[in-house]
């Protein structure tokens, strides 16, 4: 009922019109209004109203002004970060530990004698160089064509950077120069570089990989050639030829408790060979320490065993070390650090654990799921998402996509082969300039997003000589027999090294984002600057709603108004003159044939009723008209008495 009493209402009103026009709504909005200015627009005098119409006006354009960077600061979506200290067990990080080299070199010098050859040649052509400014010939060797395929294929050059603008390039392996004579002698120079050159597969695209000193320069040309033969063999044949948790690990001791190289996993990563992860969690439970200080943390000595180092591969002896978080994938070649054989290391832990808000106050991913690129090391180790597995997964793909293989030290995406020189021998040049093209970069830091949620470990190292001299004689007996069960010393200071990894502190900083400006603070603001300029509340704006819906109302009103009196006046249009008298229709209703007289214009013309174009019609018949006794006049006689 009450619904179709409102609606009869507005019918009525409609039908009826507007009951009040927009001034006289303005008006009665200004002397009921709770907000104090238009009160004094209609209640003072002219001077006066003119004085508080400005006021007015201006004080709105402040509200709203404001209103506008309010909503804008909102909208932005800022954080505010909070730092807080707890106290309470935590679950130890994960440690990956590497020996530098991959490979014990024992087991792959069958493979790498004429690379080693070739490695000998180009120093001693380089050496020549240098000191007599010749080229030497190729000496002969057994298998002279094959280290001349080593040569050739990715060649080294010298580069003679004297003219700035026009550097001179000298191929040690080929019998012509690019820009330069051959054999022209010189004197010793600063300005000559060691370059690799790298050509496309039809040689008409070339650039030139240039290092400062000879040793990067042969180190990377031999890494290169290394990689490509160590392609040809699967993981499980690798981890063959690599070292051996047993060989690597000598003790274990975790909190005073014993453990060996069997609580470690064991990994290959294609840049260091067999790696071990103690505390890795993605098969046993994590381990948690409740205690700060040496004693409570890991104790390992490792043997590296510096006899088995490749000597043109791995220049540098030592073991590479990772602190990170448990399930996470350890790229020790961009985060770990160095441990030097012949000392004892000790590293400190400090963990900060950082929350970051998800969208829209960032642009940060829970797990990953919402990252447009697959995951290979998820894949391949079921490890959790982090930047550095999107930008190398991202990197991989879009160089099997450019260059038609992927890179050896990254995991395999599917249906994909490793780059080699027999099947694609273009991939170091297409790798080369996808690497460090500019798009390579912003492609995949623009896609990869940053993890809402992650650990930090802080570390700090001191080292000492260990052991000492009096002592190592019984220690390196001890351990020599604890391995290998020998009498004989097997292990020497040069490939010895002890490490000790505990929390510094056990107190572990949380630094967490909240929202800086939330609902409560945008209405807070909101309705702090309309009290202020406008002397409101909500219950104006309630006001304002109001007038404006009536306004609407008014004008909807209106338009149907105007619609209705314009279909009349389009009806109406139909006509052609005024609207026939009484006379005129009675004289029509008189004419028996129905034949219409001939009507005159006003200006006394004659107008026809056919047109002369149209045949004549003869007339029809009309019906007469009815003969009513009410019609006739009869005399009535009235007697005067």
């Amino acid at each position: 009922m009450g619904v179709q009493k409102y609606l009869t209402c507005a019918l009525h009103r409609i039908q009826k019109g507007p009951g009040y026009t927009y001034k006289e709504l303005l008006v009665w909005y200004c002397n009921n209004t709770n907000t104090h200015g238009p009160k004094r627009i209609v209640t003072e005098g002219p001077k006066k109203r003119f004085l508080w119409f400005l006021f007015t006006l201006v004080f709105a354009a402040l509200v709203f002004w404001q209103w506008g960077i309010l909503v804008q600061t909102y909208m932005s979506w800022g954080v505010s970060t909070s730092l807080s200290v707890g106290f309470k067990t935590a679950p130890f990080p994960a440690v990956t530990i590497c020996n530098v080299n991959p490979f014990k070199y024992s087991k792959v010098k069958p493979l790498i004698e004429d690379l080693d050859e070739a490695a000998r040649t180009a120093l001693a052509k380089i050496h020549t160089y240098f000191i007599s400014g010749k080229v030497s010939e190729l000496p002969l060797m057994a298998n002279t064509s094959l280290v001349s395929a080593f040569l050739q294929n990715i060649p080294l050059v010298i580069m003679d950077e004297s003219d700035v603008n026009n550097p001179a390039i000298i191929n040690l392996f080929e019998n012509s120069t690019d820009g330069f004579v051959l054999n022209n002698p010189h004197p010793p120079t600063s300005d000559l570089k060691v370059a690799i050159k790298l050509c496309s597969a039809n040689k008409t695209e070339c650039l030139y990989w240039n290092f400062t000193s000879g040793v990067d320069a042969v180190n990377e040309w031999y890494s290169l050639h290394f990689m490509d033969i160590m392609s040809k063999f699967s993981i499980s044949e690798k981890k063959q030829m690599a070292y051996s948790g047993k060989e690597f690990i000598l003790t274990c001791l975790f909190g005073n408790q014993p453990c060996s190289y069997k609580n470690f996993s064991q990994i290959f990563h294609h840049f260091y060979g067999n790696c071990y992860i103690f505390n890795w969690g993605l098969h046993d439970k994590a381990i948690s320490s409740s205690n700060p200080g040496g004693e409570f943390g890991l104790n390992v000595v490792l043997d590296i065993n510096q006899k088995e180092y490749i000597p043109f591969l791995s220049t540098t002896a030592g073991a590479r070390l990772l602190v990170h978080e448990q399930k996470s994938f350890p790229f020790l070649k961009d985060l770990g650090i160095f441990v030097l054989p012949g000392t004892e290391t000790s590293i400190g832990i400090s963990v900060d654990k950082i929350e970051h808000m998800e969208a829209p106050y960032s642009d940060c991913t829970q797990n990953g799921s919402d990252v447009p690129v697959t995951d290979l090391f998820y894949k391949m180790y079921a490890t959790s998402y982090s930047v550095q597995s999107c930008l190398r997964s991202c990197f991989q793909m879009n160089l099997v996509k450019m260059c038609g293989c992927a890179y050896n030290l990254y995991p395999l995406p599917a249906d994909a082969p490793y780059c080699n020189f027999r099947d694609h021998p273009e991939w170091v040049y297409c790798y080369h300039k996808w690497k460090y093209s500019a798009e390579s970069e912003l492609l995949c830091l623009q896609t990869c997003k940053q993890s809402c949620n992650e650990s930090q470990h802080l570390l700090t190292v001191s080292m000492a000589d260990w052991p000492s001299e009096s002592s190592e004689d019984w220690i390196f007996h001890v351990l020599s027999y604890e391995r290998d069960f020998s009498t004989n010393v097997t292990i020497n200071r040069d490939g010895v090294m002890k490490m000790n990894l505990y929390f510094k502190e056990i107190n572990h900083r949380s630094i967490t984002e909240s929202s800086s400006t939330t609902v409560v603070w945008l209405l807070s603001n909101l309705g702090g600057q309309f009290g202020l300029w406008m002397g409101g509340s909500v219950i104006c704006i309630v006001e304002f709603g109001e007038i404006i819906i009536d306004c609407l109302w008014i004008t909807i009103i209106k338009l149907i108004m105007w619609n209705r009196n314009w279909k009349l006046k389009k009806a109406q249009s139909q006509y052609l003159g005024p609207p026939p008298s009484i006379s005129q229709l009675a004289e029509g209703h008189m004419n028996t044939g129905f034949e219409p007289d001939n009507v005159t214009s006003d200006s006394g013309q004659s107008l026809q009723t056919m047109s002369s174009c149209e045949h004549p019609v003869h007339p029809i018949p009309g019906t007469p008209p009815p003969h009513y006794d009410s019609l006739r006049l009869k005399s009535v006689r009235v007697n005067n008495e």
